[in-house]
């Protein structure tokens, strides 16, 4: 049981804001006190608190693989090869894998990212799917962050890309509705990395697979080089693909949507997929930018993601949150702040199906943040909530709970050293 006590503002959701204290009993939002005298209690004065940011698009293997020559502002096309052959180097395994994802949760945690889901795409041959995994989710629990792995694929055998999912959904969720453990810490969804990658018996066998285990599916749609290759290939929009295929549909999140006609979103929204946007991956890749603001104006529900270490260098989503309100007016309509950050809260928790996370309800999950607002930073800022986004880049929490549990206290991990993190990853890239 926690309090937090004098916030300066508490952002409960979209519509609703207030100040004063929050109660956290059993892992979720109460609305009072608990009677019982055995809680703990933080002073939050000066802070603004939020939800916990849910980062909607993610590859943690890439926390590996940042700033490698060869990957900046280069055609996608060379930076596939280049990155491709780093793991190859390094050798993709349960320990790299346990590495990279422990940097990458803890870079999370530490900028206000409670969720994370995590797609990954790089499965060499014989590689140990359920291992991978598996350490990739362990190394988010010790450090008190909850993923959501989507098993993914990227040009791999379609049979064996679907039966890894299934073997990998039995092992780590096995009976669990919707792919989520009964502690919520753990979610399992598949999704191929998108038709400029993957076969149309991909994407159907992997539809066999979600529809089977009421998992979730993701992919990646319309980034310059999905709607190149799909042009080239097909003949046809990568959109009008995924339609055929069977997957516009409510169960699917699609990430990126850079280039989408008019029409086309008339036809997302149709459809009732959501959508995560990734600004931090798509404008230096020179993918453009998703119309946003025309997406959730048809009604479509967006979410924000970081991508991965490849094509975005940081893992912080609320510097992401800011990319995104900036460059907002370039794709025509720009964002408010408060809208942006229901990007990174619960537009990101609807896209994975977790209507318990992203907002600070009565009955939520206990995700909180708290943002200290008291510094020169922040200084002369007349909306402190819009000075969240506005102010202060790279603006990092003072404490993150998970859960009702204190996972970040005074800007530092709890359960985990983050100087052993560092070098635990640095000591495999040198061997």
């Amino acid at each position: 049981m926690l309090t937090l006590t004098g916030a300066h503002r508490i952002v409960v959701d979209a519509a609703t804001e207030r100040e004063g204290d929050l109660h956290l009993v059993g892992g979720s939002v109460a609305t009072s006190a608990p009677e019982e005298r055995a809680v703990e209690t933080l002073d939050v004065s000066g802070c603004v608190v939020t939800p916990g940011l849910v980062n909607a698009h993610h590859h943690l293997l890439q926390s590996a693989f940042r700033t490698l020559p060869g990957t900046r502002g280069v055609p996608m096309a060379q930076w596939l090869q280049v990155m491709a052959a780093a793991y190859a180097a390094r050798g993709i395994d349960p320990e790299l894998a346990h590495l990279a994802a422990s940097v990458g949760v803890a870079e999370g945690l530490l900028s206000g990212v409670t969720t994370v889901a995590d797609h990954h795409l790089t499965w060499p041959a014989g590689a140990d799917y359920v291992g991978i995994a598996r350490a990739t989710a362990e190394a988010a629990s010790s450090l008190g962050g909850r993923v959501a792995f989507v098993r993914g694929s990227a040009r791999d055998d379609p049979e064996s890309a679907a039966e890894s999912a299934a073997a990998i959904i039995e092992a780590m969720v096995p009976g669990a509705a919707g792919g989520v453990s009964k502690d919520g810490m753990l979610q399992v969804a598949v999704g191929p990395a998108g038709v400029h990658s993957d076969s149309e018996q991909t994407f159907r066998l992997i539809s066999e697979v979600a529809a089977r285990y009421g998992v979730r599916r993701r992919t990646q749609a319309n980034e310059q080089v999905d709607v190149a290759i799909a042009a080239e290939r097909y003949g046809r929009r990568p959109l009008d693909l995924l339609e055929e295929w069977g997957w516009l549909a409510p169960d699917v999140t699609l990430a990126h949507l850079c280039g989408v006609t008019e029409a086309e979103i008339a036809r997302l929204a149709e459809a009732g997929i959501t959508a995560t946007h990734a600004p931090g991956c798509d404008l230096p890749m020179g993918w453009g930018v998703a119309p946003v603001g025309a997406l959730l104006d048809a009604g479509i529900t967006v979410g924000l993601g970081t991508s991965g270490g490849g094509s975005n260098d940081a893992g912080h989503l609320l510097a992401d949150a800011r990319l995104a309100m900036q460059v907002s007016p370039l794709a025509g309509r720009g964002l408010t702040a408060r809208e942006t950050l229901r990007l990174a809260t619960e537009g990101s928790a609807t896209g994975l199906g977790r209507s318990e996370l992203g907002h600070l309800r009565p009955g939520a999950a206990a995700d909180v943040c708290v943002w200290d607002v008291s510094g020169v930073a922040d200084a002369g800022v007349a909306d402190p909530v819009a000075g969240l986004l506005w102010a202060s880049p790279g603006r990092r929490p003072r404490h993150v709970i998970v859960g009702g549990r204190v996972v970040v206290r005074d800007y530092a991990l709890v359960s985990g050293d983050e100087r052993q993190i560092v070098e635990a990853l640095a000591r495999r890239l040198a061997a």
